[in-house]
């Protein structure tokens, strides 16, 4: 069963940086799509960015593009969330999550980690 433990949530002001980790257990990975996603109070949750454990390949909500970095440490099974430039906006529950390739479900996730910007 896969575990996926996220850290590294806090409160940071608008402007700031903060940096989100996944540790990721309980299956190879060499298959698979993790990603981070987020929902913010009386609001749905949405996509972040995710990236292809092998080849490192990344896709980003518009909304962060440009701010956020999703990155992966193949050897330590670990998936990261690098946040600059944050913004009031970006205050959320933010989740780890991970699919097979060939599906579109994302089957995995994490409990989440909370973000907090203050203006």
């Amino acid at each position: 069963q896969v575990q996926l433990v996220e850290s590294g949530g806090g409160l940071v002001q608008a402007g700031g940086s903060l940096s989100l980790s996944c540790a990721a257990s309980g299956r190879t990975f060499s298959r698979y799509i993790m990603g981070w996603f987020r929902q913010a109070p009386g609001k749905e949750r949405e996509f972040v960015a995710q990236i292809t454990w092998i080849g490192g390949s990344t896709y980003y909500a518009t909304s962060v593009k440009g701010r956020f970095t999703i990155s992966r440490d193949s050897a330590k099974n670990t998936l990261y969330l690098q946040m600059n430039s944050l913004k009031p906006e970006d205050t959320a529950l933010y989740y780890c999550a991970g699919r097979d390739i060939w599906t579109t479900d994302w089957q995995d996730w994490g409990q989440g980690t909370q973000v907090t910007v203050s203006s």
